[in-house]
């Protein structure tokens, strides 16, 4: 058996495959697409699972891919177990109602003895216990012994995810050897030891499962199958853990060199090794597939490896940015069969290096927090901490709470999380928001799904803005109907429409079906499953049904300015990357008749000059009148030519690419216009930061652009009148007044102090004096928190050298203390902090702060003087 590396071992299954009619595609992102129900694809056929559902025609009836995979279900073992990993590679081949069974398990054990080479006399299979078929296949037709052939149960051998397509496994075991058992004599696949390894799951698709509980028998049963790429490359390189086989070892070699450390001498820090080693690998390809950090969703996960991967440097004594440095051994190994990778590997170095410089700014002092948390918990016998104070190191200081979590369970402790799901419960409702909008979700079954495969859209929108059609379905409440009548709002499909569905960015068209028995207004477009176009329609007045011919109108006026807008992200994102740089990336687009938004790459807040230049730089090349040209090619000519792919867009063989002269190159599905001087005019409306390392830009052309124009016009006539001077002297004239306000503000602030020192005088004129200690407790109504702080320095300058100040002010409807102890007072036991925390308590506030000084808010203005009269009763037991 060769020692094959993970690269060889990827061409070796592809290529094998190729061989066998299939189509070889590559690995889709990690960013599902139209789908969901996912936040990160976990498993090889999770990107096909349209083809499986029936809701999509696949591109070939046999496929296979080795695609990418997160899982972060088992993180807290990654570095402590041989196996687990956040990142993986799944190798598998698929069938779509083509091939079953007998070719599936001939073809697994060809490539495992002939071109794995792997020794027969290794090889164990299992099947589900009820599955004779299976058993037949591998004992007569393979010819594997009886007895090497287990039968599982349905938790081992069986899959099923709730309803819908589901069937029993068969999974090809490697027999490790003697050495790796547990000495049991019924040592065999399925047992919990070391001895044998799963490394191929051949899943038999072939029942429906109904809500009845029956398991029906599919038309076209599928197959699918997954190879762990990771655990096959172990078996072949004879080593026992993942961190061990080639490209993992590589990494964790520089993982070592870069912190200064040696694996295998310490079972602590080898943990932290592995960590950063699995982790670096998932970082990488997560951005390299568009996803930023953030403290939501899938971003969120990403912040979670970064800076987890981060601490465990901290914890091998490493305080230095590392893990950017790390990405040149990734891309090392990956980048020939990842070119994304190389591509986008200064990019990927960018983000990871500002988010590791964003986490050193809050660690320390997050760390700090928490080690205090850790020292009250400890002195009061509490086990978990509150999930109000987990929450503040989330929002406060960037801590994922799974990083708190680890930290505190190194200490035997753990958090409330039910308390944190509270407070987190609005983000969570944010990140809900928007999930299922007529798409299939999962396996889930809706009538869009269920329209029959071949009611196929011909779009001819690019060429043609009206056209005749047939209607082939209508769907009213998510329930096929025969026919809609006036004022119903229903979903219609046609053979063929010049109405362009919602994607890439840009939204669906709008305008009317109309036929001799009805009219309906087109309130919105958007691409189903299948090739649909789907008319979201209300009907004004008439009878629409099914086979009806109609004549379709799209709004050209909408359209048009639909097209200014999207030809004007094409010009946009090209001189963002000619001036800011080219690590520039499309995060997302929104492209109306309106106005453009444009979502991009960058690490800090755009200045005046960068965003003048890059409008001058747009006008100039729509008054340079380039011709708009589009043309569909092959995916490798587009790329020859420097195309650039647009956000949350799939891509096959064949793709349109939008040239505008020889200044952009990019992959659009989208509308545009045939010269940019159509565009008329580009304005910027705002930019700004929407998420850590990324920008949003908004702008208007055309019409749009005359109109504001307009606005400000009208805006700078109207405030030329309010401040009494020529629209041209307008500035000068605001900033004389500013100029003005500013000495009349030094003049009032002049007389508050002075009115200040008289009101000082009256408030210590006669103290409290409790065991021969001056006490001032005063509220001194009207006022803010500053001029409090202000106010009680100068009373302490005044009283010398020993007492104790409390003041009280309401402001705005809340409520302000103040608490001042000198240093004499502080060794008896008196703190600020503890004073106007009491004080706050009965207001319905909080706060603290230090011995001698501390501030704290409340809410209920009516309870001052209870608030006061509190604390003078503290201070009476304290200075006893």
């Amino acid at each position: 058996m060769d020692k094959l590396g993970v690269n060889e071992i990827r061409s070796l299954f592809l290529e094998f495959f190729k061989s066998k009619g299939h189509l070889v595609v590559a690995s889709y992102p990690l960013v599902p697409q139209n789908d969901k129900s996912l936040l990160l694809i976990n498993a090889g056929m999770a990107p096909l699972k349209p083809y499986f559902a029936g809701t999509e025609e696949p591109p070939n009836k046999r496929m296979a891919t080795c695609q990418k995979c997160i899982r972060t279900g088992d993180i807290e073992n990654v570095g402590k177990t041989a196996r687990h990993a956040t990142f993986f590679e799944m190798l598998g081949n698929f069938s779509f109602g083509d091939y079953f069974k007998v070719e599936s398990i001939q073809w697994g054990w060809e490539f495992a003895t002939k071109y794995l080479k792997m020794p027969e006399d290794k090889l164990w299979a299992s099947i589900y216990h009820e599955d004779d078929e299976s058993f037949e296949i591998w004992n007569k037709v393979i010819g594997l012994p009886a007895e090497k052939i287990v039968r599982l149960g349905k938790e081992d051998n069986f899959w099923e995810i709730g309803l819908g397509p589901c069937g029993p496994c068969s999974e090809i075991y490697y027999d490790r050897g003697e050495k790796y058992s547990c000495g049991s004599p019924n040592c065999k696949p399925g047992c919990e030891c070391d001895r044998y390894i799963e490394f191929w799951n051949h899943v038999f698709t072939q029942f429906d499962k109904d809500e009845a509980g029956n398991y029906n028998l599919l038309p076209n049963p599928n197959i699918d199958t997954g190879m762990g790429l990771e655990r096959v490359a172990c078996i072949m390189q004879d080593v026992n853990s993942i961190y061990d086989i080639d490209t993992m070892s590589f990494i964790l070699k520089r993982v070592c060199e870069e912190i200064g450390v040696t694996y295998k001498e310490n079972r602590e820090n080898d943990i932290s090794i592995c960590i950063i080693t699995d982790h670096i690998r998932s970082i990488a390809f997560m951005i390299s597939d568009g996803i930023i950090p953030s403290n939501e969703g899938r971003g969120y996960v990403l912040r979670r490896l970064l800076r987890r991967a981060a601490r465990h440097g901290k914890l091998l004594g490493n305080n230095d940015l590392f893990l950017y440095k790390l990405i040149d051994s990734v891309v090392e190994m990956f980048g020939d069969a990842y070119e994304e990778l190389k591509d986008k590997k200064t990019y990927i170095q960018k983000v990871i290096k500002v988010e590791e410089e964003r986490f050193q700014e809050t660690i320390n002092q997050g760390l700090d927090i928490l080690n205090e948390y850790i020292s009250n918990m400890e002195k009061s016998g509490e086990r978990n901490l509150t999930g109000e104070n987990a929450f503040k190191l989330y929002d406060t200081f960037g801590f994922p709470l799974e990083l708190t979590k680890e930290i505190l369970q190194e200490k035997g402790m753990d958090v409330n999380e039910d308390s944190f799901e509270k407070e987190m419960e609005k983000q969570r409702n944010r990140a809900r928001s928007a999930r299922v909008d007529g798409d299939t979700e999962g396996w889930k079954e809706d009538a869009l799904s269920s329209l029959n495969k071949e009611l196929q859209t011909n779009f001819i929108g690019y060429d043609y803005l009206e056209a005749e059609g047939n209607i082939t379905a209508i769907i009213k409440e998510n329930n096929i109907v025969d026919e809609a009548t006036t004022d119903e709002e229903v979903i219609i499909v046609l053979d063929k429409t010049p109405f362009y569905g919602e994607s890439g960015g840009q939204v669906g068209d709008k305008g009317e079906i109309v036929s001799s028995s009805f009219k309906g207004v087109v309130t919105n477009t958007k691409k189903g499953s299948n090739d649909n176009i789907l008319h979201y329609v209300k009907i004004k007045e008439g009878i629409a049904s099914i086979g009806q011919t109609i004549v379709a109108n799209v709004n050209k006026d909408y359209r048009h300015n639909t097209a200014r807008n999207h030809t004007a992200t094409h010009i946009l994102h090209k001189a963002l990357k000619n001036i800011i740089g080219d690590h520039v990336q499309q995060a997302g687009s929104l492209v109306t008749s309106e106005r453009l938004r444009f979502d991009f790459t960058h690490f800090e807040a755009l200045n005046g000059n960068e965003l003048q230049s890059i409008e001058e730089e747009i006008n100039n090349k729509i008054m340079e009148t380039l011709p708009v040209e589009v043309f569909e090619s092959t995916l490798q000519e587009a790329k020859r030519l420097g195309a650039e792919a647009l956000f949350g867009e799939k891509y096959g063989d064949v793709v349109r690419i939008v040239k505008t002269g020889d200044f952009s190159t990019e992959l659009c599905g989208g509308t545009h216009v045939k010269n940019t001087s159509e565009i008329g005019i580009f304005l910027l409306i705002s930019e700004a930061g929407i998420a850590a390392g990324v920008r949003r830009i908004e702008a208007v052309t055309g019409g749009e652009a005359y109109k504001y124009i307009k606005e400000q016009q009208n805006t700078l006539i109207k405030v030329s009148e309010a401040i009494k001077a020529q629209p041209s002297q307008v500035v000068n004239r605001a900033e004389a007044l500013v100029s003005e306000l500013k000495e009349k503000d030094r003049a009032i602030n002049k007389l508050k102090n002075q009115l200040a020192t008289g009101s000082i005088d009256k408030i210590i004129s006669n103290p409290l004096i409790i065991n021969n200690v001056k006490v001032i407790i005063n509220n001194v109504g009207n006022a803010g928190m500053d001029d409090l702080r202000n106010l009680a320095d100068s009373i302490k300058e005044k009283i010398g050298s020993s007492g104790v100040i409390i003041l009280a002010a309401e402001s705005d409807g809340k409520v302000s203390f103040v608490a001042v102890v000198t240093k004499d007072l502080i060794s008896k036991g008196i703190h600020a902090g503890n004073l106007v925390k009491e004080a706050a308590k009965v207001t319905g506030g909080g706060g603290g702060g230090r011995p001698d000084m501390a501030q704290a808010g409340g809410k209920d203005p009516g309870k001052i003087e209870e608030a006061l009269a509190t604390v003078k009763i503290l201070l009476e037991d304290l200075l006893k």
